[in-house]
């Protein structure tokens, strides 16, 4: 069975860090650009973080950047996304997602993306 389990969310103070993981079974994750989305009440779900399956390039939001890291650990399959200095406008269900460019960009388009992990919610908040 082909899932992404993404997990690692909770409550933060401000300034805080947390871990974001995601992982597969049924598939090879680095056969697959891996991204990070978010999607805050009421708003549009929007790319955070995105890394290459080919050379571990990666790829942020400039609302992230400096801030937010992601990675990969081809041992466990799986894909993290260190935050830190985290602020309230980084409250959000945070999900991951498997994609393959067709053309060969990166990132993957939004479309390209196959599978998805459930969310995990992250609030940022005092």
């Amino acid at each position: 069975q082909v899932q992404l389990v993404d997990s690692g969310g909770g409550l933060v103070q401000p300034g805080g860090s947390l871990r974001l993981s995601c992982a597969a079974s049924g598939f090879t994750l680095d056969d697959y650009a891996i991204g990070w989305f978010r999607q805050a009440p009421g708003k549009e779900r929007e790319g955070v973080a995105c890394i290459s399956s080919s050379d571990g390039s990666t790829h942020y939001a400039d609302s992230v950047k400096g801030r937010f890291t992601i990675s990969r650990d081809n041992a466990k399959n799986t894909v993290h996304l260190q935050m830190n200095s985290l602020k309230p406008e980084d409250t959000a269900v945070y999900y991951c997602a498997a994609g393959r460019s067709r053309l060969g960009l990166f990132p993957p388009a939004y479309f390209e993306y196959e599978f998805w992990g459930q969310g995990t919610q992250v609030t940022v908040s005092s």
